[in-house]
């Protein structure tokens, strides 16, 4: 493993442009199609995205000075920098050194978007990075299109099984198949069957009929990361040891704008805590019914959920 930052950190800016810069001129760097469309674009481009390219291609000079690299391999969108890479190999050593370019296609989203760190809502394979909950879920909620293509190239599916699940797909989109392969096997490849399981389970909580018992078995780690995002509200421990009723806890907490939305609410049976519904709003709610001795899951309706966290 080498970092850049070890070679570039004690080169000055006219050292980089004297010994490296010279080699390139900018009529071959405005040529690259990523340049060329960035400055006939609206935004422009910035000199330091402009000079990328003649870093990353020095970064492929050092390795292959210094290490004896000579292919370096990427994504088709790295196909400009990497060939620069190798021309300026080229040039620096007067046309004797030889290097090499191998890119592959990016693995897009069905909007055109890629997979990478900088990408709103990516996954990553940590786990303290995306929870197995919320890389499962990435996985289940993937369009049919998305779901057709990953699946091929994110699991080791024999292509006889990718076929008959596909044609199940299309015969009952509703149902979802490949989502829920694509999302078991790539959970269970990079964090086990039992996380795999477990996010299963947690996602009945949310979207299925899950019981008191599910919620009770969760470790307080598995509750946040299934809440996470779930708006959370806090009230008083106080409040909760002397015992308060189902409407000043609604309300106070801010769940319900107002008693009054809150008691009828609760009249209707709409309310439950902890996947338990309410008798109505004389309902007394105590410290036994805290999880892990400082959450209540508050559900209103089907869909909404809430975290109370007793402070």
């Amino acid at each position: 493993m080498v970092n850049n930052l070890d070679f570039y950190k004690d080169m000055n800016v006219l050292a980089f442009l004297r010994d490296v810069g010279k080699y390139l001129t900018v009529n071959y760097m405005m040529a690259k199609d990523s340049v060329r469309k960035r400055i006939e674009g609206e935004t422009g481009i910035s000199y330091t995205e402009f000079a990328y390219q003649l870093m990353q291609g020095y970064d492929f000079y050092h390795l292959y000075k210094n290490e004896g690299c000579k292919l370096q391999f990427g994504g088709s969108d790295q196909w400009g920098n990497i060939t620069t890479g190798t021309e300026l190999i080229r040039r620096m050593t007067n046309g004797e050194g030889e290097a090499f370019a191998f890119t592959c296609p990016l693995i897009t989203k069905a909007d055109g978007g890629k997979f990478g760190k900088t990408e709103k809502g990516n996954v990553w394979l940590d786990a303290g990075r995306t929870s197995p909950y919320q890389f499962y879920q990435f996985w289940l909620n993937a369009s049919d299109e998305d779901a057709v293509r990953w699946i091929k190239i994110f699991t080791f599916l024999p292509k006889e099984e990718i076929e008959s699940l596909t044609a199940a797909h299309t015969e009952a989109p509703h149902q979802r198949l490949l989502q829920k392969k694509l999302a078991e096997e790539i959970t269970v490849l990079v964090h086990g069957r039992q996380e795999y399981d477990f996010a299963v389970q947690a996602s009945e909580i949310l979207f299925g009929n899950a019981t008191t018992e599910v919620i009770l078995s969760l470790s307080e780690t598995q509750l946040l990361q299934v809440m996470e995002g779930v708006p959370a509200h806090e009230i008083a421990r106080a409040k909760v040891e002397a015992g308060i009723d189902a409407v000043s806890l609604l309300a106070d907490s801010g769940i319900f704008p107002s008693r009054g939305e809150a008691r009828k609410t609760l009249q209707g049976g709409g309310v439950s805590i902890n996947k338990q519904k309410l008798d109505g709003p004389d309902a007394i709610i105590g410290m036994d019914k805290l999880l892990h001795n400082k959450y209540l899951l508050v559900q209103k309706g089907k869909r909404n959920y809430f975290l109370l966290q007793v402070i």
